[in-house]
């Protein structure tokens, strides 16, 4: 029988791939049972259905390993490379059978183990599923090679996401900064701005409520709710800029945008500013503690007079001006980083299509 081919491979290697079931190339084994109340903090990483959350002074696995869910989360990997303890919410890589570990480790990415899931609750991975497949794998030389290829774009990926976290905490601490007083802009002439006043929240803008949109016709005007960008259409509800906050749900993901906007029932937009810049009102709701607001016991929920009577520091419009250009330059940084991480990781996606059968 012929074996399958991937369609990219290095030009060094042209060997046939081999055909072997799942669990003759590496199989899966259930975690070990180790109850919260017995761990002792260590070294060594406790490795649960969601990654290592937790230490303990024992391993049962020697490194690297492979660990992913078996119940609740299921089919995330994590490559582990001291040894470890695998939780019995997780299924381990028992034995690599001479294949080289970091190429198994994106086999298992590519194979999609979330379509192996069972359960209609709680997701369970039926580790016998997995075993049964046929599978097609190179020599241990090519699995080398490409290992040692993906890793260096796992390790770009790596350092863009360490950058995008440290502009993150810059911007978070130089927010603190700015909305404390304890750094402070200088007009043109190199002078103080005047003194910021302490005003509540509906004393400089409107706050409007989304509606259904589902009476209308597809156009062009996006509709958002807390969860993002939802469909189009052909009417709207503001037109310029405004900033958005959750009524009910994610009530902590402000949102600014500038131009035609419908909003659904759970997303408030703003209006009507007065003495304030709206792009300055995005960064003070970004620096308010919502969840500190919420009014319900279930699911989060604001409302309009809630908002509208937190009290904020308001600077000059020059002064706000300066501030929000300031923190605009960072988010673009910060934006431009994450299009670089979604870049790369769509580019990693298209090689393991290609490089895996």
């Amino acid at each position: 029988m012929e074996t399958l081919q991937p369609k990219l491979r290095f030009p060094e290697f042209n060997g046939k791939y081999k055909n072997k079931r799942v669990d003759d190339f590496a199989p899966l084994q259930r975690g070990f049972d180790l109850p919260i109340t017995k761990m002792v903090k260590g070294k060594f990483p406790v490795v649960f259905s969601n990654g290592i959350s937790k230490t303990h002074n024992e391993f049962k696995v020697k490194a690297p390993g492979i660990v992913t869910g078996r119940s609740g989360t299921i089919g995330n990997l994590f490559y582990i490379e001291e040894d470890f303890w695998p939780h019995n919410t997780s299924l381990w890589v028992t034995d690599f059978k001479g294949n080289f570990p970091k190429y198994v480790y994106y086999f298992y990415d590519k194979f999609d183990l979330k379509r192996f899931g069972t359960g209609s609750g709680v997701p369970t991975l039926n580790r016998n599923d997995v075993h049964n497949q046929q599978i097609y794998f190179p020599s241990l030389e090519e699995q080398t090679k490409i290992a040692i290829f993906l890793s260096s774009v796992d390790e770009k990926l790596s350092l863009l996401k360490e950058k995008k976290s440290l502009l993150e905490e810059y911007k978070k601490g130089i927010m603190q900064k700015l909305f404390s007083k304890v750094l402070r802009f200088k007009d043109g002439n190199g002078n103080d701005f005047e003194d910021w006043e302490v005003k509540s929240i509906g004393d400089i803008l409107s706050i409007g409520s989304g509606r259904d949109y589902k009476h209308l016709n597809l156009g062009n005007v996006p509709v958002y709710g807390t969860g993002g960008l939802m469909t189009y259409v052909d009417s709207f509800l503001h037109q310029g800029e405004t900033v958005c906050i959750g009524r009910k749900g994610t009530i902590d993901k402000p949102m600014y945008f500038n131009g035609d906007i419908w909003t659904v029932d759970t997303l408030f937009y703003t209006h009507t500013f007065i003495d304030s810049l709206p792009k300055y009102v995005f960064y003070v709701f970004q620096s308010i503690n919502w969840k500190k607001h919420n009014e319900a016991s279930g699911v989060p929920s604001l409302s309009k007079s809630t908002i509208e009577k937190i009290s904020i520091n308001v600077p000059s419009v020059p002064e706000q001006t300066k501030i929000a250009d300031f923190l605009s330059v960072i988010d673009e940084k910060i934006e431009l980083v994450s299009t670089q991480i979604e870049e790369i990781q769509e580019y990693k996606k298209g090689l393991l299509q290609l490089m895996f059968v």
